[in-house]
């Protein structure tokens, strides 16, 4: 049996436009309720949560169950930390901080096996089905699925040879880093800013690529879908809660005083 078939590698070879939230929680039973709210793919985020390999895998077990892709963004490019995160089932990986082609290239081939990278073998992982799948092997390379991130002045200058990097799936811009690297730290809808996003996910589409970004609402998915993009994160879960909660207390603060 060959290595699952990554549904998300083939929209974003499609071009297809798709939607998606950051799941933080680090909670199994919320990344399933996430898997049936109805996004084409979560986050499980291990670089702004309190994640470890052990929690992700959970997540991706009640994800799979779902049948909606899980993408984990890993707290940075280091191999071992890559090597663990796809031995636990991962397929689809986000990479922060990304700024240099050569950084880039590494990533992809430390998600994959020899030839084509530098993985660890290990027959009885997860993602091999403990040993059981006797084609995984062979086939796990092809459905590797790498996202880099695209958040700072440096990548943005960089950006040209970052989009000549064989097996980069997608380039996600972050804008709120993004303004911090350039001098607007909380405020990414400054007009450098977004002159520079808009300049950033043209380029990516015209290239051929999956262009990806953080929108936090329909307004700003509907602009940066003007610009290009198609691959929308919409928010993440914690910031749902906190804004559904506090809301309902206000509203009874309203009744009871």
């Amino acid at each position: 049996m060959p290595a699952r078939i990554n549904l998300l590698k083939r929209m974003l070879r499609e071009g297809k436009p798709s939607v998606g939230l950051f799941h933080s929680l680090g909670s199994p039973l919320a990344a399933e309720l996430l898997g049936h709210a109805g996004f084409d793919w979560i986050v499980v985020d291990s670089e702004h949560s309190t994640n470890d390999v052990l929690s992700v895998r959970d997540q991706l077990v009640a994800l799979d169950a779902t049948g909606v892709p899980a993408v984990v963004r890993v707290v940075e490019g280091q191999n071992h930390v890559i090597k663990q995160f796809m031995d636990a089932g991962a397929q689809t990986l986000m990479v922060p901080m990304v700024e240099s082609s050569e950084y880039a290239s590494a990533m992809v081939r430390a998600m994959r096996y020899p030839p084509d990278g530098i993985r660890g073998v290990a027959s009885g992982t997860r993602a091999g089905q403990f040993g059981l799948n006797a084609d995984y092997l062979s086939t796990a390379n092809q459905e590797a699925c790498l996202i880099i991130q695209i958040e700072s002045q440096i990548a943005l200058d960089n950006l040209d040879a970052l989009l000549e990097v064989n097996g980069v799936d997608c380039l996600f811009v972050g804008p709120s880093d993004l303004s911090a690297d350039m001098g607007h730290l909380g405020n990414p809808g400054h007009p450098d800013v977004q002159e520079a996003i808009e300049k950033a996910l043209k380029q990516i589409r015209n290239a051929g690529r999956s262009a990806g970004i953080y929108v936090g609402g329909a307004e700003a998915a509907r602009k940066y879908v003007g610009w290009g993009a198609n691959f929308l994160a919409v928010g993440t879960d914690l910031g749902i809660l906190a804004k559904a909660v506090s809301g309902v207390a206000r509203d009874l603060r309203t009744v009871v005083g």
